[in-house]
Protein backbone atom coordinates (compact mmCIF):
# COMPACT_ATOMS: atom_id res chain seq x y z
CA UNK A 1 0.00 0.00 0.00
CA UNK A 2 1.67 3.49 -0.79
CA UNK A 3 1.70 5.96 2.06
CA UNK A 4 0.46 9.37 1.76
CA UNK A 5 2.62 12.18 0.44
CA UNK A 6 4.72 13.99 2.37
CA UNK A 7 7.04 16.77 2.58
CA UNK A 8 10.54 16.46 1.92
CA UNK A 9 13.21 17.21 4.26
CA UNK A 10 13.88 20.46 3.36
CA UNK A 11 10.18 21.85 3.90
CA UNK A 12 9.12 20.02 7.10
CA UNK A 13 10.71 22.39 9.60
CA UNK A 14 9.06 26.04 8.00
CA UNK A 15 6.11 27.63 9.28
CA UNK A 16 4.97 29.00 6.18
CA UNK A 17 5.56 28.86 1.82
CA UNK A 18 4.85 31.38 -0.47
CA UNK A 19 4.36 31.22 -3.76
CA UNK A 20 5.03 32.87 -7.22
CA UNK A 21 2.21 33.12 -9.01
CA UNK A 22 2.86 32.25 -12.90
CA UNK A 23 5.18 29.99 -13.94
CA UNK A 24 5.38 28.34 -10.51
CA UNK A 25 1.54 27.62 -9.27
CA UNK A 26 -0.52 28.26 -12.92
CA UNK A 27 1.41 27.78 -16.92
CA UNK A 28 0.05 31.89 -17.37
CA UNK A 29 3.79 32.30 -18.00
CA UNK A 30 3.33 31.47 -21.52
CA UNK A 31 0.63 33.63 -22.32
CA UNK A 32 2.89 36.52 -20.54
CA UNK A 33 5.52 35.42 -22.15
CA UNK A 34 3.47 35.35 -26.02
CA UNK A 35 2.35 38.56 -25.26
CA UNK A 36 5.49 40.19 -24.48
CA UNK A 37 7.11 38.76 -27.68
CA UNK A 38 4.51 40.63 -29.76
CA UNK A 39 4.99 43.99 -27.61
CA UNK A 40 8.81 43.75 -27.80
CA UNK A 41 8.96 42.32 -31.22
CA UNK A 42 7.16 45.05 -32.88
CA UNK A 43 9.62 47.68 -30.63
CA UNK A 44 12.90 46.20 -31.84
CA UNK A 45 11.50 45.96 -35.67
CA UNK A 46 10.53 49.66 -35.59
CA UNK A 47 14.07 49.96 -34.15
CA UNK A 48 15.88 48.14 -36.71
CA UNK A 49 17.29 45.23 -34.48
CA UNK A 50 16.93 42.44 -35.55
CA UNK A 51 17.73 40.06 -33.02
CA UNK A 52 13.85 38.91 -31.86
CA UNK A 53 12.46 38.40 -27.90
CA UNK A 54 12.94 34.74 -27.29
CA UNK A 55 9.87 33.93 -24.82
CA UNK A 56 12.34 31.14 -23.00
CA UNK A 57 15.33 32.69 -22.00
CA UNK A 58 14.56 36.34 -22.43
CA UNK A 59 11.35 36.31 -20.65
CA UNK A 60 12.98 34.16 -17.50
CA UNK A 61 16.00 36.33 -17.60
CA UNK A 62 14.75 40.12 -17.42
CA UNK A 63 10.77 40.00 -17.38
CA UNK A 64 9.68 37.50 -15.21
CA UNK A 65 8.87 38.70 -11.74
CA UNK A 66 9.31 41.88 -12.16
CA UNK A 67 6.62 44.41 -12.53
CA UNK A 68 5.61 45.59 -15.85
CA UNK A 69 7.72 49.12 -16.37
CA UNK A 70 10.97 47.13 -14.86
CA UNK A 71 10.31 44.11 -16.97
CA UNK A 72 10.08 46.17 -20.21
CA UNK A 73 13.40 48.83 -19.06
CA UNK A 74 15.35 45.72 -18.31
CA UNK A 75 14.90 43.81 -21.12
CA UNK A 76 14.85 46.99 -24.00
CA UNK A 77 17.85 47.58 -22.21
CA UNK A 78 19.57 44.33 -22.95
CA UNK A 79 19.22 44.74 -26.65
CA UNK A 80 20.83 48.63 -26.26
CA UNK A 81 17.53 50.27 -26.50
CA UNK A 82 16.76 53.10 -23.90
CA UNK A 83 13.68 54.16 -24.47
CA UNK A 84 11.86 57.44 -22.42
CA UNK A 85 9.40 56.04 -19.92
CA UNK A 86 6.67 58.19 -21.32
CA UNK A 87 3.53 59.08 -19.42
CA UNK A 88 1.02 57.06 -17.37
CA UNK A 89 -1.73 57.20 -20.29
CA UNK A 90 0.55 56.50 -23.24
CA UNK A 91 -1.38 54.19 -25.71
CA UNK A 92 -0.06 51.12 -26.95
CA UNK A 93 2.68 51.29 -29.11
CA UNK A 94 6.33 51.30 -29.39
CA UNK A 95 7.96 54.65 -28.60
CA UNK A 96 8.35 54.53 -24.80
CA UNK A 97 8.78 51.97 -21.92
CA UNK A 98 5.14 52.53 -20.97
CA UNK A 99 3.65 52.28 -24.55
CA UNK A 100 5.41 48.53 -24.35
CA UNK A 101 4.30 47.82 -21.44
CA UNK A 102 0.49 48.96 -22.52
CA UNK A 103 0.97 46.98 -25.34
CA UNK A 104 1.46 43.74 -23.95
CA UNK A 105 -0.71 44.64 -21.14
CA UNK A 106 -3.63 44.78 -23.83
CA UNK A 107 -2.20 41.79 -25.60
CA UNK A 108 -2.49 39.75 -22.37
CA UNK A 109 -5.80 40.76 -21.23
CA UNK A 110 -7.36 39.32 -24.71
CA UNK A 111 -5.53 36.29 -24.66
CA UNK A 112 -7.07 35.54 -20.83
CA UNK A 113 -10.17 35.23 -22.49
CA UNK A 114 -8.95 32.73 -25.25
CA UNK A 115 -6.75 30.93 -23.36
CA UNK A 116 -7.25 28.40 -20.99
CA UNK A 117 -5.13 29.00 -17.31
CA UNK A 118 -4.80 25.84 -14.98
CA UNK A 119 -2.64 25.17 -12.26
CA UNK A 120 0.42 22.88 -12.51
CA UNK A 121 -0.65 19.41 -11.42
CA UNK A 122 2.68 19.18 -8.77
CA UNK A 123 2.12 22.71 -6.93
CA UNK A 124 -1.52 21.14 -6.33
CA UNK A 125 -0.50 18.41 -4.57
CA UNK A 126 2.16 19.97 -2.64
CA UNK A 127 -0.67 22.64 -1.66
CA UNK A 128 -2.22 19.70 -0.53
CA UNK A 129 0.03 18.28 1.27
CA UNK A 130 1.04 22.00 3.04
CA UNK A 131 -2.72 22.32 3.89
CA UNK A 132 -3.23 19.05 5.13
CA UNK A 133 0.02 19.62 7.75
CA UNK A 134 -1.54 23.29 8.55
CA UNK A 135 1.37 25.25 6.46
CA UNK A 136 0.07 28.12 5.60
CA UNK A 137 0.37 29.90 2.34
CA UNK A 138 0.98 32.94 0.17
CA UNK A 139 0.71 33.49 -3.13
CA UNK A 140 2.60 36.45 -4.91
CA UNK A 141 3.25 38.21 -7.75
CA UNK A 142 3.62 41.56 -9.45
CA UNK A 143 0.72 41.03 -12.50
CA UNK A 144 -2.38 42.47 -11.47
CA UNK A 145 -4.03 39.79 -12.98
CA UNK A 146 -2.43 37.15 -10.13
CA UNK A 147 -5.53 36.79 -8.12
CA UNK A 148 -7.64 36.49 -11.08
CA UNK A 149 -5.54 33.72 -12.75
CA UNK A 150 -5.75 31.90 -9.25
CA UNK A 151 -9.65 31.79 -9.42
CA UNK A 152 -9.73 30.88 -12.98
CA UNK A 153 -7.37 28.14 -12.09
CA UNK A 154 -9.69 27.13 -9.00
CA UNK A 155 -6.51 27.85 -6.60
CA UNK A 156 -7.50 30.64 -4.73
CA UNK A 157 -8.90 28.69 -1.64
CA UNK A 158 -5.71 26.72 -1.38
CA UNK A 159 -4.12 30.62 -0.33
CA UNK A 160 -4.18 32.36 3.22
CA UNK A 161 -2.82 35.48 1.60
CA UNK A 162 -2.48 36.71 -1.88
CA UNK A 163 -0.27 39.93 -2.25
CA UNK A 164 -0.77 41.01 -6.33
CA UNK A 165 0.39 43.85 -8.63
CA UNK A 166 -2.79 45.66 -7.07
CA UNK A 167 -1.81 45.44 -3.52
CA UNK A 168 2.02 46.48 -4.73
CA UNK A 169 0.69 49.16 -5.94
CA UNK A 170 -1.93 50.39 -2.88
CA UNK A 171 0.80 49.97 -0.89
CA UNK A 172 3.70 51.19 -3.00
CA UNK A 173 5.70 48.02 -2.71
CA UNK A 174 8.85 48.04 -5.00
CA UNK A 175 8.89 45.15 -7.08
CA UNK A 176 11.44 42.38 -7.39
CA UNK A 177 14.54 41.61 -6.74
CA UNK A 178 13.54 43.96 -4.15
CA UNK A 179 11.90 41.49 -1.40
CA UNK A 180 8.91 43.60 -0.24
CA UNK A 181 6.26 41.54 -2.00
CA UNK A 182 7.25 38.37 0.12
CA UNK A 183 7.98 39.93 3.11
CA UNK A 184 4.45 41.64 2.89
CA UNK A 185 2.92 38.46 2.34
CA UNK A 186 4.79 36.52 5.51
CA UNK A 187 3.70 39.63 7.25
CA UNK A 188 0.07 38.86 6.46
CA UNK A 189 0.47 35.51 7.29
CA UNK A 190 2.14 35.99 11.16
CA UNK A 191 5.56 34.36 10.82
CA UNK A 192 9.04 35.76 10.29
CA UNK A 193 10.66 35.42 6.87
CA UNK A 194 13.50 32.70 8.53
CA UNK A 195 10.86 30.30 9.24
CA UNK A 196 9.26 30.67 5.95
CA UNK A 197 9.72 29.43 2.34
CA UNK A 198 9.78 31.29 -0.94
CA UNK A 199 9.28 28.91 -4.20
CA UNK A 200 10.00 30.99 -7.31
CA UNK A 201 11.09 30.32 -11.06
CA UNK A 202 12.27 34.10 -12.00
CA UNK A 203 15.90 35.30 -11.34
CA UNK A 204 14.81 38.57 -9.51
CA UNK A 205 12.14 36.43 -7.35
CA UNK A 206 15.18 34.12 -6.23
CA UNK A 207 17.38 36.92 -5.71
CA UNK A 208 14.32 39.00 -3.91
CA UNK A 209 13.35 35.62 -1.59
CA UNK A 210 17.40 35.42 -0.80
CA UNK A 211 17.89 39.34 0.72
CA UNK A 212 14.60 38.83 2.36
CA UNK A 213 16.09 36.55 4.78
CA UNK A 214 13.81 33.49 4.32
CA UNK A 215 14.80 30.42 5.56
CA UNK A 216 14.39 28.50 2.75
CA UNK A 217 14.74 29.60 -0.98
CA UNK A 218 13.45 27.05 -3.94
CA UNK A 219 14.20 27.68 -7.37
CA UNK A 220 11.88 26.22 -9.76
CA UNK A 221 13.43 25.49 -13.74
CA UNK A 222 10.65 23.46 -15.26
CA UNK A 223 13.06 23.73 -18.18
CA UNK A 224 16.69 21.50 -17.56
CA UNK A 225 20.06 23.50 -18.47
CA UNK A 226 21.97 26.39 -17.50
CA UNK A 227 19.14 28.24 -16.04
CA UNK A 228 18.85 26.04 -13.30
CA UNK A 229 22.34 26.62 -12.30
CA UNK A 230 21.79 30.38 -12.85
CA UNK A 231 19.32 30.42 -10.13
CA UNK A 232 21.56 28.50 -7.63
CA UNK A 233 23.87 31.30 -8.00
CA UNK A 234 21.50 33.94 -7.38
CA UNK A 235 20.71 31.94 -4.24
CA UNK A 236 18.34 29.13 -4.81
CA UNK A 237 19.20 26.66 -1.73
CA UNK A 238 17.11 23.78 -3.90
CA UNK A 239 16.28 23.90 -7.24
CA UNK A 240 13.32 21.80 -8.49
CA UNK A 241 11.85 20.97 -11.81
CA UNK A 242 8.39 21.00 -10.24
CA UNK A 243 6.81 21.81 -7.10
CA UNK A 244 5.63 18.01 -6.72
CA UNK A 245 9.43 16.92 -6.33
CA UNK A 246 9.18 18.62 -2.73
CA UNK A 247 7.38 15.39 -2.02
CA UNK A 248 8.38 12.38 -0.54
CA UNK A 249 5.99 8.99 -1.27
CA UNK A 250 7.08 5.31 0.51
CA UNK A 251 5.49 1.94 0.99
CA UNK A 252 3.71 0.97 4.05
Amino acid sequence: MTAAPALAACLRSVRAVVFDTDGVITDSARVHAAAWKDAFDACLTAAGVQRPFDPMDDYLRYVDGRSRLDGAAAFLASRGLELPLGEPDDPPGTTTVRAVAARKEELFTASLHARAISAWPGTVRLLGVLRRERVPCAAVSASRHATELLSVASVRELFHVVVDGNEAGRLGLAGKPDPALFLEAVRRLGVPARDAAVLEDALAGVEAGRRGGFGLVVGVARATGPYAAELRRRGADVVVTDPGELLTSGES
